[in-house]
């Protein structure tokens, strides 16, 4: 038995869930996300709730279908819902960005600006040294924080780069001149 694919999801007010043509579709508040289904897991949706069920709990493949169907359809009733969020902190010294519209604009150290483009259904805001990615599709949201990450990585002398911002840079000691003896 699937620990969590056992647990119902419980809909929230306003928001909806359906199943049409393979895909399962929830509808809320911030927007709308649909996910392929998949044949071995089977969704029925009641009142207020969604359960996730499969045919042969035994079978450690479709177990594993079990929760992970649960989960991804727990993320997208959360993501219409309430959203997701994550901050990216920039240090450095005259490192600093900017949004306009779609358009991240990064000053991280290199002989030019970097613009980033921001996908439909994401949206960006800077505030101070701060960066914050919004959005409904979790998945999204998380890649595309990445994604900014790898443009200038953190470096372990002195810190400098894009971090999470619950994220630890573990630092190392530099060079020290060798005493003379």
């Amino acid at each position: 038995m699937s620990r969590l694919g056992k647990l119902p999801i419980k809909l929230g007010e306003g928001t909806q869930a359906k199943i049409e043509n393979g895909f399962i579709v929830v509808k809320g508040a911030k927007g709308e996300l649909r996910e392929k289904t998949h044949n071995l897991v089977k969704i029925e949706i009641g009142d207020n709730e969604i359960s996730v069920s499969v045919s042969n709990p035994d079978n450690k493949s479709e177990r594993a279908l079990w929760g992970l169907y649960r989960s991804l359809i727990r993320n997208m009733v959360q993501g219409v819902e309430e959203g997701f969020e994550k901050k990216l902190e920039i240090n450095g010294v005259g490192f600093r960005a900017a949004v306009s519209g779609k358009k991240l604009t990064l000053n991280v150290g290199f002989s030019h600006p970097v613009d980033f483009n921001l996908p439909e259904g994401i949206n960006g805001a800077v505030e101070g040294n701060v960066i914050t990615i919004s959005g409904i599709d979790k998945q999204l949201v998380g890649e595309i924080a990445a994604q900014i990450r790898k443009i200038r990585k953190p470096e372990p002398y002195k810190g400098k780069g894009i971090k999470y911002v619950d994220e630890v840079i573990i630092r190392k000691v530099g060079k020290t001149a060798v005493k003379g003896e």
